[in-house]
């Protein structure tokens, strides 16, 4: 439960894994764990929760992403509002999520910008962008999807989609948006470079935040706007990704959270990120560490795990998710 101070442990949350640890000395010690697969993409909020045995937000994702970007709790009903684009096939649609490259932030201001003015003019809706996470505010609650965009990318969402008996709002919403996208010159001007527009914006995760409570949890060290969201929600310790995994055990000997930042992906960083984890549950400073990877992987280790010498490196760690 990462609340004995008797018993340390520590959950961290990777990038990919499979096919990256370059150390055969790593391999082996991963291998000693117990491994299981996660349905990729990976949803870290629901797989830390189950480890602290805590309940998922029924509702409110989106208002608790908002309230990790500003460290300020939204006092309005908020969806994501996610910019995405949807490609047409001969019988369905596919959703891409844009990488952080591929759309520009004065792009997406400018189609931001084109939303509040041609459908948040009255009032009752607000359309805002918040680095490359997008917004609306509405003072009429709306059914929504409670699947992220990254969950559905390169996926047919139709499955994803809110039910049109009860969110007819919702869908006549995302109509106009589309018309309004569509309309924009940036959309041309991207696609006369060869690039996808920007056609859609995935609605999701409708609600309110809740309101501030105290749970105990241990300290968190993340640059994820959701989790830290949930971390202020609870009156948690937060802080941001501070380099090395090192510093976290320096900072919370008694148990931590941490979300390696995908600015630090690189293959010697994460050897050097597990090297450092090992080093710590063979010294004792760790009893026990729970590794979850964004390609899938959630890996159970123990201190007493470094006795099976027999085990053989595991298959999963060397080859990529499919």
């Amino acid at each position: 439960m990462l609340q004995s101070h008797d018993n340390p442990d520590a959950v961290v949350l990777l990038p990919p894994l499979r096919g990256r640890v370059r150390e055969r000395t790593l391999l082996r010690w991963l291998s000693q764990g117990r491994l299981e697969e996660v349905r990729a993409p990976v949803d870290f909020l629901a797989e830390i929760l189950r480890l602290l045995g805590r309940d998922y937000p029924r509702e409110g994702l989106a208002a608790l992403r908002m309230w990790g970007q500003t460290g300020d709790r939204p006092s309005t009903w908020i969806a994501a509002a996610d910019p995405v684009y949807m490609e047409p096939q001969i019988d369905r649609l596919f959703l891409h999520v844009p990488g952080p490259g591929d759309v520009s932030k004065p792009e997406l201001r400018s189609l931001f910008d084109a939303l509040q003015a041609t459908l948040g003019d009255d009032g009752s809706l607000g359309f805002a962008r918040l680095g490359r996470c997008g917004y609306i505010r509405s003072e009429r609650p709306m059914v929504t999807s409670a699947t992220p965009a990254a969950a559905l990318d390169k996926q047919n969402p139709d499955g994803s989609l809110p039910p049109a008996d009860t969110a007819a709002d919702t869908l006549n919403l995302i109509s106009e948006i589309e018309m309004t996208l569509h309309a924009q010159p940036i959309n041309a001007e991207r696609l006369s470079r060869g690039q996808p527009p920007v056609n859609s914006l995935w609605i999701w995760g409708g609600g309110y935040a809740p309101q501030p409570s105290r749970v105990p949890v241990p300290p968190l060290y993340s640059d994820e706007p959701l989790l830290r969201g949930y971390w202020e929600s609870v009156s948690g310790k937060v802080d941001g990704w501070p380099a090395t995994i090192r510093a976290c055990l320096d900072a919370a000997p008694a148990g931590f959270v941490a979300s390696v930042s995908s600015a630090q992906d690189g293959d010697a960083t994460l050897d050097n990120e597990l090297a450092a984890l090992r080093d710590a549950l063979r010294a004792g400073r760790l009893a026990r560490v729970v590794l979850i990877s964004a390609d899938g992987l959630r890996i159970f280790l123990h201190r007493s795990d470094r006795l099976r010498v027999w085990r053989r490196i595991a298959p999963l760690l060397q080859e990529p998710a499919t």
